[in-house]
């Protein structure tokens, strides 16, 4: 409502607002709503804490979990290798033990060597390690490969010389400079051997031979 007032010298309009009472309702109400809005914030503030308070007691146990796994996991690779380490050590002690016996055979056919007599005593102590050698690679799962007779075979055989003969087909080994070695199923080490050649003579191509031969 507007009022008007008058002087000799001036006209001064004043504003009177027509319900004060509703003035004050509508700032007590948008008070009220100011204060439900922060209250609501608040709330979601806690709950975002709490949620973030969760959050790092999860990832504190995740790594907790983590460095034990770690710790565990080392643990066991050290338990390996001390054992991998005494399985080796251990079949070595067994391989070294097994050889020993040979070593004393040996030593006994030199002594007999020594002593002297007709060499036979010589002999048998050699035949004897030898024997016991191939009983020893028999247990290792050695075995040795005849040669002689058979067919050249690249993956068996190593051949060194080539001799003209009319007695066996051409291809054919008919010497054996050392034997061949399996190991189960796999060539442990190839015969190395001379191989016949189509030809009427007995003779191989010499050098390569001899030189093998002397060699082995």
């Amino acid at each position: 409502m507007l009022k008007r007032s008058k002087d000799e010298n001036e006209v001064r309009v004043t504003i009177v607002p027509d319900n004060p009472d509703s003035e004050a309702g509508t700032e007590s109400e948008q008070a009220a709503e100011a204060e439900q809005s922060a209250e609501t914030l608040r709330g979601e503030i806690e709950k975002l804490r709490t949620e973030t308070a969760e959050k790092d007691r999860e990832l504190a146990e995740i790594k907790d979990k983590y460095l034990r796994l770690l710790a565990e996991s080392e643990n066991v690779r050290k338990r390996v290798r001390q054992q991998s380490e005494e399985s080796v050590r251990l079949q070595r002690e067994n391989l070294l033990r097994e050889v020993l016996p040979m070593v004393d055979n040996l030593e006994r056919a030199v002594a007999a060597a020594h002593s002297g007599g007709n060499g036979k005593p010589i002999v048998e102590g050699v035949e004897m390690v030898l024997r016991a050698m191939l009983d020893f690679l028999k247990v290792q799962g050695v075995t040795q490969v005849s040669a002689v007779g058979q067919p050249f075979d690249p993956q068996r055989h190593e051949a060194v010389d080539q001799v003209a003969s009319a007695e066996h087909p051409p291809n054919t080994v008919i010497t054996e400079f050392h034997r061949g070695y399996l190991i189960g199923d796999r060539m442990l080490r190839p015969a190395r051997v001379a191989v016949a050649k189509a030809g009427s003579g007995g003779a191989g191509n010499g050098k390569t031979g001899t030189s093998e031969v002397e060699n082995s």
